[in-house]
């Protein structure tokens, strides 16, 4: 899916890390947010209230959740967070777009 149909969008954004994350939170017709951002060039700590789902849309980014090793995430794919956990997200090179799915 490219796109979310019937969304209210917050104006403000949420900016990170001094402007290396910005993104915005979306809110669909059945009450689910999400987020929609980008990561530039950096190495990020993230942490979680909720579980996430971080969906790629573009660019690739490694990620360290608590625990374990890097991994790799590409154009297409995903990767789950536990609530209440961080997550380490290194992007090089072209910007990291995504969607947070809270879940």
């Amino acid at each position: 899916m490219s796109q979310f149909e019937s969304v209210a969008v917050t104006k403000k954004a949420n900016v990170y890390f001094d402007g290396k994350c910005v993104s915005h939170t979306i809110q669909l017709a059945d009450g689910t947010k999400k987020s929609v951002g980008v990561i530039l060039p950096a190495t990020l700590t993230f942490n979680t209230g909720a579980p996430e789902i971080m969906e790629t849309v573009a660019g690739s980014c490694r990620y360290k959740l608590a625990g374990q090793d890097w991994k790799t995430c590409a154009t297409g794919e995903q990767f789950s967070v536990p609530g209440n956990s961080a997550f380490d997200i290194e992007v090089t090179g072209e910007p990291y777009h995504y969607v947070c799915h809270f879940v």
